[in-house]
């Protein structure tokens, strides 16, 4: 006779329970969003405290519009400098040579257009390809030679500092064409008179905020399509107002002067440009593998030797960009023009959160960087500090940049 085993019902209490993590508080949402992007606004916020630091100690001085206005100008030429070299430095190379190769570039302008007559337009497209030349060459070097980018452009360093001097015979040449003159000083023209804002600025600072905004909600909607991890909605809209609210506070400050410097918007479209760039196109993913891993770019079917070229024909046209500005602001062309300008760009960008190591760094993070250099020498020229006092505070700044860096990599390692 055949016995059947009855199996014990299973009440509700025997159930198997569920083991479903309980959500996060906003609180932890906030602190997990704040740590995975802290190396985008890190930056920002120490941006942001140095700013408002200054503006307590000079007594309001540092945030007046015409302060405001000169720390543009003063600083054009390095942040353009900074936005090429941080793609260098994505690349996994060093570019020593861009002080020179600016300097050199501004005797060349002065040389074409001062001594011979050439047209200031005719002399600007004419020695942005000289830059573009500058780049080609050294890049060739580095890239099919296999020379390290460090050699050859220290070697660069030399050879155009030396070239600019010979140009110029230890004299400077002046003055520089009242049209690109204009281009370092000048301000986009005003609609009408007498008006309590600059009118144009207005109708430019807000067509900024509201790309600035679309891009971050197509951002958003694109990580949310692909299953990324994404911020809170409400930390999501408070990013959004903060940056609605600080575009709207710097337009309404530039338009109370006289308007957004033409360096200005030269900087905003060549940040707007580089940052699509390198985060839309497939030279600039081609950029971040090469930088992040060579061999295995080279196996993915990635041609390193082109991208290292054209990195440093782009960097040859920025230095050239940012030694046109450099004379135009001074309106003339000088011996020692160019001089340490390279170190200003790379401590921009590893301030503004690019990796010794290459594959990591954005043209806004550099962008930042060289703000923050900029704010520091204001500042404390403002408050009388010595350049040496100077010099040291901004080594530390780097150091701390850097070594913050490292302790992420070590981190993220483990």
């Amino acid at each position: 006779m055949t016995t059947t085993v009855e199996q014990p019902s299973q009440t509700p209490e025997a159930q198997p329970q569920s083991n479903k993590p309980t959500p996060p508080g906003l609180r932890q949402r906030v602190s997990s969003f704040l740590v995975s992007h802290i190396r985008q606004s890190g930056m920002v916020v120490a941006l942001a405290a140095i700013v408002l630091l200054f503006q307590v100690w000079t007594g309001g001085i540092l945030l007046k519009p015409l302060n405001v206005t000169n720390i543009i100008q003063q600083n054009g030429y390095i942040l353009v400098l900074a936005i090429g070299m941080v793609i260098v430095i994505i690349s996994g190379h060093i570019d020593l040579s861009v002080g020179s190769i600016a300097g050199f570039i501004g005797a060349m302008s002065g040389v074409l257009m001062v001594r011979n007559d050439m047209p200031w337009l005719l002399g600007v497209a004419v020695c942005v390809g000289i830059g573009a030349l500058i780049g080609a060459w050294q890049g060739f070097w580095i890239a099919y030679v296999g020379i390290p980018s460090f050699i050859v452009t220290l070697g660069g360093m030399l050879v155009f500092r030396g070239a600019t001097q010979y140009l110029l015979e230890g004299q400077s040449i002046a003055p520089m064409p009242h049209g690109l003159e204009q281009v370092s000083s000048g301000f986009l023209p005003e609609l009408g008179a007498n008006a309590v804002y600059h009118w144009p600025t207005v109708i430019l600072g807000a067509v900024v905020t509201v790309a600035a905004v679309v891009v971050q909600v197509r951002r958003r909607r694109s990580q949310i399509r692909y299953g990324q991890e994404v911020s809170s909605t409400a930390v999501f809209v408070a990013k959004c107002v903060a940056i609605i609210a600080s575009l709207a506070a710097f337009t309404l400050l530039l338009a109370s002067y006289r308007g957004v410097p033409i360096v200005g918007i030269i900087l905003v479209v060549l940040t707007i440009v580089y940052a699509f760039v390198m985060r839309n196109t497939v030279l600039g993913r081609q950029v971040y593998a090469v930088g992040g891993n060579s061999a295995a770019a080279r196996l993915s079917g990635v041609r390193n030797q082109r991208v290292t070229l054209l990195v440093f024909v782009n960097m040859g046209i920025l230095a050239a960009v940012a030694g046109l500005l450099f004379a135009a602001r001074l309106n003339s062309a000088t011996p020692q023009a160019g001089l340490n300008f390279e170190l200003e760009a790379i401590a921009a960008a590893f301030i503004g959160g690019a990796s010794s190591s290459g594959g990591v760094g954005t043209v806004f993070g550099a962008i930042v960087g060289g703000l923050v250099l900029g704010v520091l020498n204001n500042g404390m020229s403002i408050l009388g500090i010595g350049s040496d006092v100077q010099q040291v505070i901004k080594g530390l700044v780097l150091l701390a940049a850097v070594g913050f860096d490292v302790y992420n990599r070590r981190k993220g390692g483990r």
